[in-house]
């Protein structure tokens, strides 16, 4: 590299925005980017649940439910025979059957026609014998993409449409598990999007107001603040959840716990924004501005705001999993949604039995789901909170 090159890049390191070297130093984390991406699938998968999921995610829906595979495990997706050939996409077509042995009800799953399966050749749409084949883009049950466009079109389903597909396995009624996920997943990300913006909201006026009035007004907001801070969370949340009248409708709900998360999740960013006011009101531009007769809110929202702004979002992401934790944590224990709605922590009821643990292992898949989610926040979060540091180099 030669000396043209080396002074052209360091004009434009010195010379970048503040978002171009946060941006740049976030890419060479390669967890952040990890996460970050895995973070863009769980997003995907929220905006499209109804074309992905091949079934509505509700138990009292007929068109999802299979009476004949009730607790029914996870079906394997085939794309070669016995033979060793390969043929189009298929599963085994098992049934759930109950027979009383040693004086005891035992569940047992059978193959549905023999074991020998039929070559398909050339990628015909005639199905094995004892197998269900699959295809993409298959029609089937109607829904709205975005709430506005009718559609029955889903991304995945079986030929016949007679036949169902479980690749997560069924719950107690039979119903599909993987389209339940795909609703739970959109349900608890929406929650913890809302909520964050509802605290997001109140932080940045309160906090805000706190480090730039100062005085008596920052003392009684801090000492609110701390108040809130100090009650455990959970038990706060859910004696909140629980005055949640019976009779409501899970809308109502869904509303009301976004609220509830949202209005007790502000303290902490609060203080963040206070902190960095606190730390900016004094600066010489800041001075400048008030001695030129500029008002308090115009010279937070043209001053104060921006020369902060990336460390807030960190704060933003960083805040994000504990938002969803809180909202699982209150569905896991009953205070939160309620079926038919589907969350992760709806779906993480049914496995807190031993029963659930010894027989269907299945029901942890959301579990997964959430598990990875957080880690994803958790990375995502480090690695923007890194990058956001003025006192990191970027590495040549």
């Amino acid at each position: 590299m030669n000396k043209t090159n080396i002074i052209s890049k360091k004009e434009k390191y010195y010379s970048a925005s503040q978002w171009t070297l946060v941006r740049s130093r976030f890419r060479k984390n390669r967890l952040a980017i990890i996460g970050f991406w895995f973070l863009m699938f769980l997003f995907f998968i929220s905006i499209f649940a109804e074309f992905l999921a091949p079934y509505p995610p509700s138990a009292g829906s007929k068109e999802g439910k299979n009476r004949k595979y009730t607790f029914g495990p996870p079906q394997i997706v085939h794309i070669f025979n016995e033979d060793g050939k390969l043929t189009r996409p298929y599963i085994q077509d098992v049934q759930s059957k109950y027979s009383v042995s040693s004086g005891k009800m035992q569940r047992k799953y059978r193959v549905e026609g023999t074991k020998k399966y039929k070559v398909l050749d050339k990628f015909k749409e005639d199905e094995t014998i004892g197998t269900i084949t699959l295809s993409y883009f298959v029609r089937g049950s109607s829904y709205k993409m975005f709430g506005l466009f009718p559609m029955d079109i889903h991304l995945f389903g079986a030929t016949d449409p007679k036949k169902k597909v479980h690749l997560f396995g069924t719950d107690q009624f039979g119903s599909d598990l993987f389209s339940q996920c795909m609703y739970a997943t959109r349900t608890s990300l929406s929650i913890g999007a809302l909520a964050v913006f509802i605290a997001f909201f109140m932080a940045l006026i309160i906090g805000g107001t706190s480090g730039y009035v100062g005085g008596y007004t920052d003392v009684g907001i801090q000492g609110t603040s701390d108040a809130i801070r100090m009650i455990p969370t959970i038990p706060l949340y859910a004696a909140l959840a629980a005055t949640f009248p019976q009779d409501w409708s899970n809308l109502q709900i869904y509303f009301a716990l976004t609220s509830i998360l949202g209005l007790l999740g502000w303290t902490t960013l609060a203080r963040r924004i206070r902190t960095h006011v606190l730390a900016t009101r004094s600066e010489d531009y800041i001075l400048s501005s008030k001695l030129s007769g500029a008002s308090g809110p115009w010279i937070i929202r043209k001053h104060l705001l921006p020369s902060f702004t990336s460390y807030i979002i960190v704060d933003l992401i960083i805040s994000f999993p504990y938002i969803v934790l809180a909202e699982t944590a209150l569905s896991l224990i009953g205070l939160g949604l309620r079926r038919p709605s589907m969350s992760w922590g709806v779906l993480m009821q049914d496995m807190t039995t031993l029963s659930a643990i010894q027989q269907t292992p299945w029901y942890f898949i959301p579990l997964i789901f959430f598990s990875l989610a957080i880690l994803g926040f958790v990375l995502v979060g480090d690695g923007l909170r890194q990058a956001a540091d003025p006192y990191s180099q970027m590495k040549r």
